[in-house]
């Protein structure tokens, strides 16, 4: 869980007036059973064999034709290191592009990326040491081989030392990277620790893959803070035309589509693919009749109660929901002045309940979410404690919920809360990407659920929710985080104080303290607990309340191989180059 993605479906449809009525509205067929459901053939082994379902037996898959695959929201931003950059969809399109050293596969298991190393491993522990091999014919599309320059250049911008002026959404483990050096012509690249990293496969990793240092040379220079910065810039703005991935970009065209095709360059098997173009479709509402009319042939959207059932009566079309390494969530702004008091959030969250958010929302679909009760573990990992329901957060409790405000001395008059020094408490602004239904009811359910408490709260959508986050444009965000398998890394971005990801500006001495020693163990067990121990400070805080897995919803036509769900950050395209049709009858 090191590397995150925000995740917000960015749809443009009107504003409902209450939760009760757009739940109405999403009538239909009732709770699908089970949280794996699945519809058509394609998928039918995705339960037992999540890495191989959907795939073909050698040589009976087309060479060349045509995929397209909607994407949620607009690429503004090309630079995946970037904090505003750091957004799923960016993500999906970039994995056919940029080089990475391990990836989550559907299982969610991490493997090391056989396209870009040889091998891959810890070769000492005092210091801790880490050695990969880069395959001798990797090479970016002009030629110019991958090296350990790309591995040093991608470093410099992300340990938080080299490049001030570099607004990188991690410095986890990199940060702990003492020195990176290139023998063998640059194909060996050792890398050298200042202490032990938990996590050290998420480094270069599919959540932050690596960008080619002798364009950032040209673009600024790699070796002084201020050239550093240049190019981390240049490439945040700038479209990319290299590539050391299967494919290249050949075209983007603004707010519609992003289309690429084989990078002649690629030194893995090539792809079968003559073009894939993601297509731009910032409301889900569209995708079902995209899908139908073939217009796009995979759609992964994040599942609405109605666009489910639509898209499971599409003729020759397979669907499965799956659950994985994403949650949903509520953040305070702690910028706030009135957020910054923790008797205030508790009481906030306390009075929210979220089985009934569940019921309103995912549980329409399938029966299998469940409350969230950790912030740095899914339940299908071994770390998994429930460390938020003793708080009694997310219980929609609102006895204890005014008891805890009347304790800290806030007085509830009528619709206005007032706190313990006569302030009117004022209104605030919950935000969510627009046009996502099942946030817009989450929203209208917060709102409702804190209003008996005096506390007015303002469903305020935006379409930009990187910038939103980034820039701290809110009181109350929800959104979900697309994680990786390592959850120590990303425990330092999220709730580390000063760190990229740390939009609401949290910072709890004794919760980084117990982060930073999860994240240099040698002894899984011991950072695990030390992880759960920094939890329970942090939810003592009310800082972030986790809400549900986020289920993942794709479909795709039958004649389609190799495209399975993969609910992490690294999403349906972490197998990109092996995409393909199947042979018409």
């Amino acid at each position: 869980m090191g590397w995150m993605r925000r995740s917000g479906a960015r749809y443009a449809v009107a504003l409902v007036v209450g939760a009760t009525v757009l739940l109405a509205a999403c009538g239909g067929g009732g709770r699908a059973g089970g949280g794996q459901r699945q519809t058509g053939s394609a998928f039918a082994a995705c339960e037992a064999s999540p890495n191989t379902c959907n795939s073909a037996r050698p040589g009976t898959l087309r060479q060349g034709g045509q995929l397209t695959f909607v994407i949620e929201k607009n690429v503004a931003n090309w630079n995946l290191l970037a904090s505003e950059g750091n957004v799923f969809e960016n993500g999906e399109v970039l994995k056919a592009v940029l080089p990475y050293t391990f990836v989550t596969q559907p299982d969610l298991t991490v493997a090391m990326n056989t396209g870009l190393l040889d091998s891959a491993k810890v070769t000492g522990t005092s210091p801790e040491t880490i050695v990969y091999k880069i395959k001798k014919d990797a090479v970016w599309s002009d030629g110019t081989p991958i090296t350990a320059e790309d591995f040093s250049y991608n470093w410099k911008v992300q340990n938080g030392r080299d490049c001030p002026g570099c607004p990188a959404y991690t410095t986890s483990g990199y940060d702990q990277v003492q020195s990176v050096v290139g023998s063998e012509g640059g194909k060996t690249v050792t890398a050298t620790l200042t202490k032990p990293f938990t996590d050290w496969k998420q480094l270069w990793g599919g959540g932050s893959p690596i960008y080619p240092a002798h364009v950032a040379a040209r673009h600024g220079d790699i070796t002084t803070p201020q050239g550093l910065a240049a190019s981390f810039t240049w490439f945040e703005k700038n479209t990319p035309t290299y590539s050391g991935g299967p494919y290249r970009i050949d075209d983007f065209t603004n707010n519609e589509s992003v289309t690429l095709v084989p990078n002649p360059r690629w030194y893995g098997p090539r792809p079968k693919l003559d073009r894939l173009i993601y297509r731009i479709i910032t409301d889900a509402n569209q995708e079902p009749t995209a899908l139908q009319n073939r217009e796009v042939q995979v759609i992964y959207p994040q599942p609405q109660v109605d666009l489910v059932q639509q898209v499971r009566r599409i003729p020759g079309v397979s669907s499965f929901i799956g659950l994985g390494l994403n949650w949903e969530h509520f953040d305070l702004n702690l910028q706030n002045s009135y957020l910054a008091d923790p008797a205030l959030r508790t009481a906030m969250f306390t009075a929210v309940d979220r089985q009934a958010i569940i019921d309103k929302t995912v549980g329409q679909f399938t029966n299998k979410v469940k409350p969230m009760n950790s912030h740095n573990f899914i339940p299908q990992q071994s770390g998994y404690e429930d460390v938020v329901s003793e708080t009694g957060q997310g219980s929609g409790n609102l006895a204890r919920a005014r008891q805890i405000l009347a304790a800290a001395g806030y007085k509830i008059d009528g619709d206005r809360l007032t706190t313990p020094i006569g302030m009117s408490v004022p209104p605030m602004r919950i935000r969510y990407t627009i046009g996502n239904q099942i946030r817009q009811v989450e929203c209208e359910l917060f709102a409702q659920a804190v209003k008996p408490l005096g506390i007015t709260v303002q469903v305020v959508p935006t379409d930009d929710l990187g910038a939103t986050t980034s820039r701290g444009d809110y009181d109350i965000v929800v959104f979900a985080w697309d994680l990786s398998p390592f959850p120590y890394g990303g425990a330092v971005q999220l709730w580390g104080t000063g760190q990229g990801d740390n939009f609401g500006h949290y910072s709890n001495p004794d919760v980084d303290r117990l982060i930073a020693a999860a994240g240099s163990q040698t002894d899984a067990s011991l950072a695990e607990e030390m992880l759960n121990q920094a939890d329970r400070r942090l939810t003592k805080d009310a800082y972030v309340l986790p809400l549900y897995q986020k289920p993942t919803f794709i479909a795709l036509y039958d004649d389609i191989a190799n495209v399975r769900d993969d609910s992490s950050q690294d999403g349906p395209p972490y197998n990109v180059a092996e995409w393909a049709l199947r042979p018409t009858s």
